[in-house]
């Protein structure tokens, strides 16, 4: 009896097997087409008239990069998880999620129902609601160098408000800066040579090479009792060059020397922060900043940033005459404290490393089934893509715009953010779209292969 079971065990095992693989080819696979955009060029024409460039900034065609632009959409009309469509009904699996604030998912059902009932009850009043008390909290209970936080609305504002806090404990006006960084929008973190930008607004600041102790060092010493502030990325992460990670033992080097020369250590984790480690990306560097600046992943895409400091700055931080007309809405805390609270429990952090390698490993290899040489850099959770066939970058961008022309949002030279409605569908699409689109490449350069 024990026998004949066992052949009926294998025989049914053996049935499922076979079966398997015919139900796995029945199943049909979405064809890779070209979408086209005449909706969006129609109200791109319409954006001329009244907004200057029509989409301004990053996010438009002009400092995106957007070449080709037929390639590209130029507005959105909805979006869902890791998802959006454009106005002309084309979906996107989008990988630069807003630029970052899409963390956990576009309408994240949690984060929109905090956010909603909170907005039910009040948002921008005359008095502060109570949950930016409850997200304070929260905040220095998660993030391992903070005392205190201090909520405003962009990156910009969490930036430009730690520079001036540092300016204020110190009493001193240098700031040291990475070269390659990028710290926001207002004239202390632009360059001379921008417009709108005169010698006056950067007249303070010292620049110094990325994991480069003795240039450090140097630039310390030259600048001996005048500096007020050392601000960086965690790690390098700038756009037009493949991204960074420190050295071992550089973070540590650097904390050493800001305490012992009175420097004011801080960490814009604008971009990074809660994608590496919910405790900040100093902790996951193994160091602890006086300062750290946040944006992005706070609140799902609700407008709120923050800076979170130790407590012997305190007093500096309440000095400033720093706030703005709606940096104390409640809605944005309440989404605040869902978002964070979802991400610990999903273990996000973990979550985007697993993912992030996965993802890039397989656009590597239809790279290289193509003859491209793809270079991934930075962290998995938020990577940096770079074919390096080419020197002028021009086949990255022809590469990235057969990408997004197919159905894959990517940007040509920033870093690209992972969030946790990525599901292995959509990275086995994501992977057969590369293909497609480095095919279509190969095509128009044979001159290459």
């Amino acid at each position: 009896m024990a026998e004949e079971k066992k052949k009926d065990l294998a025989a049914e095992k053996a049935t499922k097997e076979t079966k398997a693989p015919a139900k796995k080819a029945a199943a049909k696979k979405e064809p890779i087409v070209e979408y086209t955009h005449e909706k969006s060029q129609a109200w791109y024409k319409r954006a001329l008239d009244v907004i200057p460039s029509g989409i301004y900034g990053h996010q438009g065609p002009a400092e995106g990069l957007w070449i080709p632009a037929a390639k590209w959409p130029y507005f959105s009309e909805r979006a869902k998880g890791t998802y959006f469509w454009d106005v002309d009904g084309n979906k996107y699996i989008d990988y630069m999620c807003a630029y970052g604030p899409n963390v956990l998912g576009y309408n994240d059902p949690d984060v929109d129902a905090a956010a909603k009932e909170q907005l039910e009850k009040e948002n921008c009043v005359t008095t502060p609601s109570y949950k930016m008390v409850e997200l304070a909290e929260l905040m220095v209970d998660t993030v391992n160098c903070a005392d205190w936080a201090f909520f405003a609305k962009n990156g910009n504002d969490a930036t430009s408000g730690a520079i001036m806090c540092a300016r204020a404990y110190t009493r001193k006006k240098k700031i040291i800066f990475i070269k390659g960084f990028y710290h926001g929008v207002s004239p202390w973190c632009q360059k001379v040579d921008y417009p709108g930008i005169i010698p006056e607004d950067v007249e303070n600041s010292i620049y110094v090479n990325w994991n480069d102790i003795p240039d450090l060092e140097k630039a310390i010493a030259e600048n001996e009792g005048e500096i007020a502030a050392f601000i960086a990325m965690p790690y390098l992460h700038g756009n037009f060059f493949d991204n960074i990670l420190p050295a071992d033992g550089y973070w540590q080097k650097v904390r050493e020397l800001c305490t012992q020369h009175g420097i004011v250590l801080i960490i814009d984790d604008v971009r990074a922060g809660f994608r590496l480690d919910l405790a900040g990306s100093d902790h996951f560097y193994g160091f602890k900043a006086d300062m750290i600046c946040f944006c992005k992943a706070i609140a799902n895409g609700y407008n709120v940033s923050a800076i979170c400091g130790q407590e012997f700055l305190k007093s500096a931080m309440s000095s400033l005459s720093y706030t703005g007309s709606y940096w104390m809405s409640a809605e944005p805390f309440a989404a605040g404290i869902a978002c964070i609270n979802k991400m610990k429990k999903l273990d996000t952090p973990k979550m985007f490393r697993e993912n992030g390698i996965k993802l890039t490993e397989g656009l590597k290899k239809a790279a290289e089934n193509n003859g491209f040489d793809l270079v991934v850099s930075g962290e998995p959770a938020l990577f940096y893509l770079r074919i390096a066939n080419d020197d002028s970058l021009f086949l990255h961008q022809e590469w990235i715009a057969e990408m997004v022309s197919r159905g894959i949002y990517l940007a040509s030279h920033h870093n690209h953010f992972m969030n946790a409605s990525i599901t292995d569908e959509d990275m086995e699409r994501t992977w057969e779209v590369a293909d497609d689109a480095f095919k279509a490449v190969r095509k128009n350069h044979p001159e290459l292969f």
